[in-house]
């Protein structure tokens, strides 16, 4: 089992998520190839070793052309600078200012016109649909922006189609959460888990006046998320960080026991004196060799009534929310009519959203849910080179020894049509590639 550990000590960001993605593996043309299918211009996105308190780290950073490296480069500031500082190289207040540091991207990179460029939801979720993230990853981005724009909407108390789209709408929000949501499908992870939070302390400017920290958006993304505040006065923890952590994590809590396979260090803009300003991710595998069990829920409903082309619909939204499989069944209804059974399987702390979702996007009037135990081999996503260009195998293992070893599907049907060749060639070429492997 693949495990994805994230120390957040010192709080997290999206570009900070980002850079550890990237120090602990993810390619950087891999992530710029994902960003591009969004067909978004004027900017460039680059990553560079830096040090934070004398710890290596990767700083990935977005630029707009027309932009000077004066407009992007970190600025060394006081760790105890007055709150409602601003750094001197920033001409205009964002959607949130933070106390003497500058986490996520909204807080640092923007300097010229283009900084106050915003999308709608809408025009997101279309270049969402038109890029070329997974069916499921498409949905997942479109839900974290959703989730983004209802704690926007709620904090200010008005509708969603009103709300004035600062943190949603700007270029670095539509980089950060779609490259983390190619970044946790490119590391294929069982399971996910972070530290408790640390938000930082002080006061935090935003387009709506002075907050304490933690920013008002980034408390409603928090959920029940354990946080704490120690350290600088500086905000931390930002509202993409907030937003992409809780969507992510299937629990909270200190480090599980893994056996460690990389780290990566992500890093924020400030270096303060005492603390590394860093996000560490650690990947490892489950430290036992008993195959893993772990506790899910199963949410079923028969439905009888319902137009069938909105069953494809519920499934991408189900998977966009986290669900772990979702499957249909022909069932034999009362009065004897034909009718389809919904089955879904998810982490227990998901049961609520995605009963939710049951409702509002079917006829159904009830759904039925209970928990059940999961027993699962380890797994690891390993890529191969073939004639027909690299390709992942997911490979499942019992106690250490291959059980299984299959294929990624969408990357045999991706080398398939770029090379004009049946989908089964693919695989076979895949499967060759993996045996000869010596694995």
């Amino acid at each position: 089992m693949k495990i994805l550990y994230f120390d957040c000590f010192n709080g997290a960001a999206g570009d900070m998520l980002l850079g550890a993605f990237l120090d602990s593996g993810l390619p950087l043309g891999d992530l710029r190839g994902a960003l591009g299918s969004l067909g978004l211009e004027d900017y460039e996105v680059t990553a560079e070793p830096v040090l934070r308190a004398g710890v290596s780290a990767t700083k990935f950073r977005l630029i707009e052309r027309g932009t000077s490296a004066a407009d992007v480069a970190p600025v060394a500031v006081p760790a105890q600078s007055h709150p409602h500082e601003r750094h001197a190289h920033e001409p205009h207040a964002h959607a949130h200012e933070a106390a003497g540091d500058r986490q996520d991207h909204h807080h640092h990179h923007h300097g010229g016109a283009s900084g106050h460029s915003h999308r709608s939801l809408h025009e997101i979720r279309h270049l969402i649909d038109h890029s070329a993230l997974s069916r499921g990853g498409k949905e997942r981005a479109k839900a974290l922006f959703a989730r983004l724009a209802e704690a926007e909407a709620e904090i200010h108390g008005m509708p969603v189609e009103q709300v004035h789209l600062h943190e949603v709408g700007a270029l670095d929000s539509i980089i950060d959460i779609v490259g983390l949501v190619f970044a946790f499908e490119w590391t294929a992870a069982d399971r996910v888990v972070v530290s408790p939070l640390n938000v930082g302390g002080g006061m935090v400017r935003s387009a709506h006046g002075v907050f304490p920290v933690p920013a008002p958006a980034t408390v409603r993304l928090l959920g029940d998320a354990p946080v704490y505040s120690s350290g600088p006065r500086a905000e931390l923890l930002t509202p993409t960080g907030a937003l992409l952590l809780t969507g992510y994590a299937s629990e909270f809590g200190a480090l599980p026991p893994v056996r460690v396979r990389r780290v990566g260090y992500g890093a924020g803009d400030r270096d303060f004196a005492d603390t590394p300003n860093v996000v560490r991710l650690i990947v490892g595998e489950a430290a036992d060799t008993a195959p893993a069990t772990e506790r899910l829920v199963v949410l079923e409903c028969e439905i009888d009534d319902m137009n069938p082309q909105i069953f494809g619909v519920l499934m991408d939204r189900l998977y966009g929310a986290g669900a772990l499989e979702v499957f249909y069944q022909p069932v034999q209804m009362k009065k004897n009519r034909p009718g389809t059974m919904m089955t879904v399987l998810a982490s227990p702390d998901r049961r609520e959203e995605l009963a939710a979702i049951v409702f509002r996007e079917t006829t159904t009037i009830g759904v039925r849910y209970h928990e059940v135990a999961r027993e699962r081999l380890e797994r690891e996503i390993v890529a191969v080179e073939t004639a027909l260009g690299p390709m992942r195998i997911k490979v499942a293992r019992r106690g250490g020894v291959v059980i299984n070893a299959s294929p990624e599907f969408d990357d045999c049907v991706r080398a398939a049509a770029a090379h004009g060749v049946p989908v089964k060639d693919a695989q076979a070429a895949a499967a060759k590639a993996w045996l000869e492997r010596g694995a």
